[in-house]
């Protein structure tokens, strides 16, 4: 198995950008939609809290369509008590009432996955998005390993929400309290039911997907509607920083969202945001939670810091992943843990050992030469002075393409 280093250093670093969240087959332009999905649900938080007061039984009811509890979780009560809470955002590729070309029931990958914190205390909110391509072991749930390397975005497809929910704790040992899931269909009516949005476009570009018109954003301050916030969201390849940019511009995207919709007086067309929510999203999140989240929260709306996990990029039987450092994964799960008040604490998961084992082997994340260096996906047993195997239930392998 070769990771293709066959370049200098500068172009190895921009090939590492650029090539973060692409997808086995190219992706595709309907997968671009989904890279600003999963950012938009926080804004549904403070929709609801400012208008469930004044029309709080047409909101339950509309609410209680997008309730799903976590197989085998039980329910978290930290809203209630007013912690700190973290909140998995997930975007999934699913159209069409679940059909996608020729499947039936398309489960879908989640494409997009942000682990959110908010933090009443400190009042902040910290947003740090999850390559899809992250190379991770894939759990079905906290007892229930697959034993299977594989993207992380492909947690969702094996086991639903409780498995894109525990992957991502074990890999980053942060706890995951809620989740809110959403595929591409209401973006639009989203974006445009609230007014738009206002970003700071960082350079001038087009972007318009095939026979629609273009969207053409210049440098600075702009006022965005659905279709053009989606534009926005979606470029990649003329962005000098690629994907990692377009992480960048989502972030930015829902910034701007929950800032306006902390205050009720921004949205007139309530119900029609409703109506797309809740054809579009599933959560653990009930409609208490949701208003205790307005009322006990939203201070936090006011300053929101974003992240990623920056991976390396590497091409492994001709699937493109980004293999996250122990280093950049521990930096990570620290920053989450100080935002839940939780101490630090050092990771030992099938990630930091396959990092671990590669190293012996003389891989190296600083590599600058134009040399393949391998990355093993599966760590041989070897034998031990007792006569027994060391590592033998690390051994595990790539699958699942």
């Amino acid at each position: 198995m070769n990771n293709k280093n066959n370049m200098s250093r500068e172009h190895r670093r921009r090939l590492t950008r650029n090539s973060a969240l692409a997808s086995n087959n190219g992706g595709g332009k309907k997968k671009s939609f989904l890279k600003i999905l999963g950012l938009v649900v926080l804004t549904v938080f403070f929709i609801l809290g400012a208008y469930g007061f004044r029309i709080y039984a047409q909101t339950q009811e509309t609410l209680g369509k997008t309730y799903k509890a976590l197989d085998g979780k039980q329910a978290s009560v930290k809203i209630s008590d007013k912690k700190p809470i973290s909140i998995l955002l997930l975007g999934v590729d699913t159209t069409d009432g679940g059909v996608r070309d020729t499947e039936v029931d398309y489960r879908g990958n989640s494409d997009t996955m942000i682990v959110v914190t908010v933090n009443p205390k400190t009042n902040k909110t910290t947003m740090v998005s999850v390559p899809r391509d992250t190379m991770a072991q894939i759990w079905k749930g906290t007892n229930n390993n697959t034993n299977k390397i594989q993207k992380i975005n492909s947690a969702y497809n094996i086991g639903n929400e409780e498995s894109a929910v525990t992957t991502t704790e074990k890999l980053l040992n942060v706890p995951i309290d809620y989740y809110v899931k959403v595929d591409f269909n209401s973006l639009k009516k989203i974006v445009n039911s609230v007014g738009g949005v206002d970003v700071n476009v960082p350079f001038s570009f087009s972007y318009g997907d095939t026979d629609e018109k273009e969207s053409h954003f210049k440098k600075g301050k702009m006022h965005l509607n659905g279709k053009q916030a989606l534009d926005y969201s979606r470029m990649r390849y003329e962005d000098p920083e690629g994907d990692y940019g377009r992480q960048k511009r989502q972030r930015q995207v829902i910034s701007a969202i929950i800032k306006s919709a902390a205050s009720a007086n921004t949205f007139t067309h309530y119900q029609k945001v409703l109506n797309s929510i809740s054809n579009s999203m599933t959560t653990n999140l009930s409609f208490s939670d949701m208003q205790s989240i307005f009322l006990n929260y939203r201070g936090a709306s006011k300053k929101i810091g974003s992240d990623h996990v920056q991976g390396f990029s590497s091409t492994i039987d001709g699937s493109s992943y980004e293999i996250a450092p122990t280093k950049e994964l521990q930096r990570v799960s620290n920053k989450l843990r100080k935002q839940l008040d939780l101490t630090p604490a050092t990771l030992d998961n099938q990630e930091t050992k396959l990092n671990k084992y590669n190293k012996s082997l003389g891989f190296s994340f600083n590599y600058t030469g134009d040399q393949n260096q391998n990355y093993e996906t599966k760590i041989k047993s070897t034998p031990s002075s007792e006569g027994t195997n060391k590592d033998r239930n690390d051994t595990i392998g790539l699958s699942g393409f």
